[in-house]
């Protein structure tokens, strides 16, 4: 699977600045957070050999989806191959209202049988290097889903079937549900997204214990405020970097 042969879709600007989507856009400092953390993430998989990758959190709004969308956008600026970006929080499906996508369908008719050719659910951000395969939102049945043959299959084409070098999946929170445990069965590892102002310690070593053996590669602190001046609050840099990106006024 080709990211050619994925139906073309440019994000209008307004909802790319509306859902702060900035890991397209290299002049934008508020993208030096997931620009830093592409080049950590990118030489882990590397040194370790993996390539699907989920992501999830502990509980809801913990800002996953957000992470997700501006680490695969940044990833695809600089990897050769391209990198694919699969929704499977099929309950709050968000990824594709991020970018302002209304698709007719999504993983969830591939996952029901309804659609056997997933070229036909992915979309490739025209410009970019990355392929979106969205879901439309179910309420019921999404554990059944992910346990059958139709994921197992899923899993399997994306893994040896595609040209993208990284796969990365939005997962549902672990404690909202078993889902994020089931796909996690089939995936190499998982990034866990920590909020600092409500993920307890605790929470994080029993999503640890919980979605083991699948190994953590790693935790992304979201809504840190430790004093060091980034308005995201990834806990870099400075003030002064946004002179650095700024090309109308550079720093020296």
């Amino acid at each position: 699977m080709k990211l050619a042969n994925l139906a073309g879709f440019t994000p209008a600007i307004s909802d790319i600045k509306k859902h702060r989507i900035v890991g397209f856009d290299s002049r934008d400092a508020r993208a030096r957070p997931f620009n830093l953390l592409r080049t950590s993430f990118a030489k882990k998989l590397k040194e370790e050999g993996h390539r699907l990758v989920g992501i999830t959190s502990a509980t809801p709004a913990a800002g996953k989806s957000f992470l997700s969308m501006n680490l695969a956008s940044s990833l695809a600026r600089v990897v050769d191959e391209p990198v694919f970006l699969v929704d499977l929080d099929i309950r709050r499906a968000s990824l594709a209202e991020e970018i302002g996508l209304v698709p007719e369908r999504g993983i969830e008719s591939f996952l029901e049988g309804h659609v056997n050719d997933l070229t036909e659910i992915g979309h490739r951000i025209e410009g970019t290097n990355l392929g979106l395969f969205p879901t439309l939102r179910r309420t019921s049945n999404t554990a059944e889903l992910l346990a059958g043959d139709r994921f197992t299959r899923m899993i399997e084409i994306l893994r040896d079937r595609c040209e993208a070098s990284t796969i990365l999946f939005d997962l549902p929170p672990a404690f909202a549900s078993d889902d994020a445990m089931i796909s996690l069965s089939h995936l190499d590892g998982f990034i866990l997204v920590v909020d600092s102002g409500k993920t307890t310690r605790r929470h994080v070593m029993d999503v640890l214990s919980m979605l083991s053996p699948t190994p953590c590669l790693g935790t992304i602190l979201n809504r840190y405020s430790g004093g060091l001046g980034d308005s995201y609050g990834y806990g870099y840099g400075g003030p002064n970097y946004g002179k650095y990106y700024d090309l109308k006024n550079p720093a020296s």
